[in-house]
């Protein structure tokens, strides 16, 4: 099968539950994302049929973690920080994407959706230097936490915390990047399992305080 075989994943009862009033951007993300995602290299062939469930849905359940101003790293096809954006207007986004044709689409995405709280950046998480840093960082689907943890621990104020999206080893990332988590100075490192009782497949972040 492939991916032109494929149909778009019925929107799931609970989606506009999670965005309420904010559900016609969210429609409209997830159709642009169905409709040009493959094509231009943002998701893979075989996601259409699940693109709700474990993308949209998969970041919208995080939205009520997130206060102040959040740095999305490697945010790619906008996953999570457009989701969480058009779910959360309160909050200041900031995307972080090396890439120039992922740079493209989340600028395109930005505008075509009105998303004044969203600022879009093409660098290196490295490379940003905010000044004061953000209240949160975020990153789903980027790498193991062992080589996460130095992009983007810099990049917390004091007291910040780090707010990851993680799949089923998350508990296994932290044993595994307990050196990393004592350099950053990190605490109340713990993995948070979000949708249980709400969505077909639950959410595992890993939330821990900087300094």
């Amino acid at each position: 099968m492939t991916g032109e075989d494929l149909v778009l994943e019925e929107e799931p009862a609970v989606a506009a539950q999670l965005f309420a009033d904010r559900i016609d951007a969210a429609r409209a993300f997830t159709a642009a994302l169905a409709r040009e995602g493959e094509e231009r290299g943002l998701i893979g062939p075989l996601e259409l049929p699940r693109l709700w469930t474990r993308h949209i849905l998969n970041s919208a359940i995080a939205a009520p973690l997130f206060h102040g101003s959040v740095a999305d790293i490697g945010s790619g096809a906008g996953l999570p920080g457009i989701v969480l954006a058009i779910a959360r207007p309160d909050v200041t986004w900031t995307l972080v994407e090396p890439m120039e044709r992922r740079i493209t689409w989340l600028t395109e995405r930005v505008q075509a959706l009105g998303l004044e709280n969203v600022t879009v950046l093409r660098a290196r998480a490295e490379d940003v230097r905010p000044v004061g840093g953000f209240d949160v960082v975020t990153a789903r689907a980027v790498s193991a936490l062992r080589t996460l943890i130095p992009i983007t621990a810099p990049l917390v104020r004091d007291g910040g915390e780090l707010t990851l999206l993680k799949g089923m080893n998350a508990a296994n990332e932290i044993e595994a990047a307990q050196k990393q988590i004592k350099k950053f100075r990190l605490s109340d490192v713990r993995v948070e399992v979000l949708g249980e009782g709400v969505l077909p497949e639950t959410t595992r972040v890993v939330r821990a305080r900087v300094r």
